[in-house]
């Protein structure tokens, strides 16, 4: 999305004749529907003015194009500024100006990073050209016009404040600056024949407009990817937090022994790369010679990436690279150097069918390793028995005497990159309030459909064109096709519809086969995956009045084990009971209508709640 658009000519007017930060800023709040603080408002100011000295030259088209705030489609990521034009061979050139205010980094042993001051204190940062770098890869990788008309793509990043003191021009990171070069205080002029070397003529033919508007590819699917990803080919460009997290974790693994264990704890909320850091940082350790697993709780993800890479590596290779969480009840203590626990949120005390195996799940890890990550989103909590919490976590490290490390994914690319959308979900869902109380359908494909019949069909037709379309409903319907295969599970007799659950035929592989688009998912074997259209069939254990959500754990199915426990702790303390099954339904919603990466579609069988839904989407 394009948010500031203008000519050479027009953007040098808006400089010297206007605030130009006040002028980004009002295209932001009208078409990011963000709000800015005073720091970024002011590193528009500084830094377009330097913007403006480097492209005030005859020799630059005045009909060039200047984009300021693009961001990149399907991600929450913004680059700063991007000038569009043609070279002297007429063909289409972008060049990607990654614009810093920093004056001084320390250099690092993690590939790409370096340590920078904000008024917070220090942080660990990805190197400018590695940052510009990594947007323009993004660029690449998803729009369909950028590599069909051959439209080149060229990075940089400018740290005008930064006079060279051999650190950010390091030989340490001289890949990334052969990728992306960096300007530096002094270089105004070095920057101005950058831009003069690929753009000699102006924008001819709106590629500015044709980029924002090009044809978005599929994203690429982890599972899809996992396999080459295995045989160490690059499949997913980390970008900011996921390569600061990503180098933090390798540096942690080679420090971790048995006298000196590690635990690192990534918070992070739908789509922020969890799993994808988790994958890669597997493949990584297992290069590395590190005794290494990918842990979940949930069967579905290791389920569905067990069978992705069947054919292609030994069983025994598959098995000994995935685990259940609760296999670690005897295992001696650091026989692994490192366990990937993604999911960790899913994690129970006790293990076993019937809960009754071991101690708990955390300290079980912990102690089975030199060095455990956890991945976790608390929001995500979805049974009675999940206890994963950083509380949680840190109370069984301090056994061992684990040194913990805390660290934060926040870039966002499921949902089309909307951090809009899952703000305005919170706030809808009743898990917090938010500032999103409208939500504005031009960041992602949401729709309320009116009858369970017409989701069924838009998700057949979605289906068509990749395989990646399914429904998903709240557990309020009975598995009664358990016993009788000819009986229907979902049945909503006013529309004469009725589906069945998919948990007999295929199991947590159901995401796969494409026959199981007939067949509705839930919670239990769809969590931790995603695909790009979801569509929701909310129940009645979810409604609204008068604006009030309220929540009914009665309404959920006898055989959902979701809320097993929940009338024997009702007994014993109500408030805490209620409180607490209250957040697992809700929760239950919020990870059903964040598995679409490109549209999530509703049904609500209660009609108040499907206005109060309606009511709160700018069409």
């Amino acid at each position: 999305m394009i948010v500031y658009q203008n000519t050479k000519d027009n953007f040098l007017k808006d400089v010297s004749e206007q605030n130009i930060e006040d002028i980004v800023l009002e295209w932001v709040q009208n078409k990011l529907k963000i709000s800015v603080g005073k720091n970024e408002r002011n590193s528009w100011k500084n830094s377009l003015k330097e913007m403006f000295f480097v492209l005030d030259d005859k020799d630059i088209p005045g009909d060039s194009g200047v984009a300021i705030e693009y961001r990149i489609p399907q991600t929450s990521k913004r680059i700063d500024f991007i000038l569009t034009g043609e070279d002297e061979n007429l063909t289409e050139q972008a060049i990607l100006v990654e614009l810093k205010q920093w004056d001084k980094v320390e250099i690092t042993d993690k590939d790409a990073i370096v340590v920078t001051r904000f008024s917070h204190g220090l942080s660990e940062e990805s190197h400018p050209s590695y940052q510009a770098w990594s947007y323009a890869s993004l660029i690449n990788s998803f729009n369909q016009t950028v590599y069909e008309e051959n439209i080149k793509i060229n990075p940089c990043a400018y740290l005008h404040n930064y006079i060279d003191d051999g650190v950010i021009t390091n030989t340490f990171y001289a890949d990334y600056i052969a990728k992306a070069p960096v300007f530096l205080k002094n270089d105004k002029l070095k920057l101005r024949e950058f831009i003069k070397k690929y753009v000699r003529h102006g924008d001819k033919k709106d590629t500015m407009y044709r980029i924002d508007n090009g044809k978005i590819k599929p994203s690429k699917s982890l599972a899809d990817s996992l396999s080459s990803m295995l045989k160490g080919n690059a499949e997913f460009v980390m970008i900011d937090d996921q390569k600061v997290l990503y180098e933090t974790a390798l540096v942690l693994a080679r420090k971790s022994s048995e006298v000196a264990n590690n635990v690192l704890i990534v918070s992070g909320g739908p789509g922020t790369g969890k799993s994808v850091v988790a994958i890669n940082l597997l493949v990584a350790f297992t290069k590395l010679g590190l005794i290494a697993k990918y842990v979940t709780k949930n069967a579905a993800p290791r389920n569905v990436y067990e069978s992705m890479l069947t054919g292609h590596f030994k069983k025994t290779d598959i098995s000994n690279m995935f685990s259940g969480s609760g296999e670690f009840i005897n295992t001696e203590d650091n026989i692994f150097d490192v366990l990937i626990v993604d999911e960790a949120h899913r994690l129970n005390e006790k293990s076993g069918m019937f809960k009754n195996l071991g101690e708990n799940q955390v300290k079980e890890i912990i102690k089975s390793a030199k060095f455990s990550i956890f991945f976790i989103d608390e929001d995500q909590k979805v049974t009675w028995h999940d206890i994963g919490a950083k509380e949680e976590i840190v109370k069984w490290s301090k056994y061992p005497g684990c040194n913990v490390t805390f660290m934060e994914l926040s870039s966002q690319f499921r949902c089309n990159g909307s951090d809009g959308y899952l703000a305005w979900l919170d706030e809808v869902l009743g898990i917090r309030e938010t500032a999103n109380t409208v939500f504005d359908l031009k960041d992602y494909d949401f729709r309320v459909l009116s009858s369970p019949n017409e989701l069924r069909d838009l998700i057949f037709e979605k289906n068509k064109i990749k395989n990646k379309a399914r429904l998903v409903a709240g557990y309020c319907w009975d598995w009664v096709s358990k016993k009788n295969s000819n009986a229907k599970d979902i049945v909503i007799p006013e529309y004469d519809f009725g589906m069945k659950w998919n948990l007999a035929s295929d199991g947590n592989l159901w995401i796969l086969k494409p026959e199981s688009v007939t067949e509705i998912g839930c919670i239990h074997t769809c969590q931790g995956l995603d695909m790009d259209y979801v569509g929701v069939i909310v129940g009645s254990d979810f409604i609204v009045r008068d604006g009030k959500v309220i929540t009914d754990p009665s309404k959920r199915a006898k055989t959902d084990a979701s809320l097993k426990g929940y009338k024997k702790d009702l007994k014993i303390n109500p408030v805490e009971t209620k409180e607490k099954a209250d957040k697992i339904i809700k929760n239950t919603y919020r990870t059903l209508m964040t598995r679409g990466m490109k549209g999530c579609y509703v049904y609500f069988t209660d009609k108040e709640t499907e206005k109060y839904f309606r009511d709160r989407i700018n069409s």
